[in-house]
């Protein structure tokens, strides 16, 4: 077992560990269960005494933030000289594991979702006065893969931690920027303020990070690439010219434009002329996309290089290559997709082909 509790190690009297779960930069997770309500929770514990000196103060952060859009806080106590903090247990996936596994981008659709939930989050936060300072793809939780029944911000608290790390890391030189585990997660997300003057580094920089992440998912690249190399570009805000693909199929254009713009809007150089979180969730929901649930497929045949079948669980689904987002699948061809009434048998739309 990793970490450093035990599997059946009661924590003050009430949680008992189960397993276990992950760990990051700063602390170890575990899933234990409540004995008083008996439901699972995540129990997490500073990995060191430098993180440990700031828990407490991060527990406080984290819970003033309340929204359907970010993962509860539950608990803080301190057992046996160690600190704890309980969160609800996200019975999911990192947005990185969840999303950017089996394809490298989403559909406009399916990012228009993700972005609309993640600004929902965050500006919940801002009204708290909590900034995140540390949002990326591994600190967003997924439930329920890409049909995205839930979608959760979480460890505000443990940015607060990180805080420190992440201004060591820009004051010591671009060299800690690439040698700190939590600053080489963070950069390709990371605000130009954050590198510049890091203890100036306030909301504005959780949007900037905000429209990092959905050009991620869009172009399925980062948008100043990683390592020492995206730093100037960072601090330039070299915006990126989005790959061609986003834009070639006239059907999906206008919404992707959309996005592009707005993610771009977020990565503005000059922080006080970004949205507001706020701002970016009025603006999010003004955008036109599905939520239809998503399916996985494979390609089982192909008709005159236009249109096909896609064998799934629930039977064949009819597609169209106008349907396809991205590259045209091939038969055998593992996929992404919607299904909807054709008015005969049921529809695909859209086709993102995976892997």
């Amino acid at each position: 077992m990793s970490g450093n509790l035990a599997s059946g190690e009661l924590i003050g009297g009430r949680y008992q560990v189960e397993r276990y779960l992950a760990e990051g930069g700063m602390q170890f997770v575990y899933i234990a269960r409540d004995l008083i309500t008996d439901r699972l929770v995540a129990l997490k514990t500073p990995k060191n005494n430098s993180a440990e000196k700031r828990f407490h103060r991060s527990a406080i952060v984290a819970a003033k933030v309340n929204h359907p859009n970010v993962a509860k806080t539950l608990d803080y106590l301190s057992f046996e000289g160690k600190q704890f903090l309980v969160e609800e247990l996200i019975e999911g996936k990192d947005m990185r594991a969840a999303l950017l596994e089996d394809s490298s981008f989403l559909d406009p659709y399916l990012a228009a979702k993700v972005f609309h939930h993640i600004a929902k989050g965050v500006a919940a936060a801002h009204h708290a006065g909590v900034v995140h300072r540390d949002l990326k793809p591994t600190n967003i939780m997924v439930i329920g893969d890409y049909s995205l029944i839930e979608l959760k911000v979480t460890d505000f608290g443990i940015a607060k931690m990180a805080e420190d790390e992440l201004l060591e890391a820009a004051e010591g030189g671009d060299a800690s920027l690439t040698t700190s585990q939590t600053a080489v997660g963070a950069l390709p997300y990371m605000a130009p303020e954050a590198i510049e003057t890091p203890r100036e580094v306030g909301a504005p920089a959780d949007i900037w990070s905000v429209g990092a992440m959905m050009y991620h998912l869009l172009a399925g690249q980062y948008p100043f690439g990683q390592g020492l190399r995206a730093v100037p570009k960072i601090v330039n805000a070299q915006l990126p010219i989005a790959p061609p693909f986003l834009t070639s199929n006239p059907q999906f254009a206008p919404l992707a434009t959309e996005l592009i713009n707005l993610a771009f809007k977020c990565m503005t150089k000059v922080a006080k002329n970004r949205p507001t979180a706020d701002e970016l969730v009025l603006m999010c929901s003004e955008l036109c996309y599905t939520s239809t649930p998503r399916q996985r497929g494979k390609i089982g045949d192909f008709v005159f290089n236009a249109y096909g079948h896609i064998s799934s669980p629930g039977g064949r689904v009819f597609y169209h290559k106008e349907c396809v987002y991205g590259e045209l699948p091939k038969i055998g061809d593992d996929v992404l997709f919607a299904s909807y009434d054709g008015g005969g048998s049921p529809r695909a739309l859209p086709v993102v082909k995976l892997g």
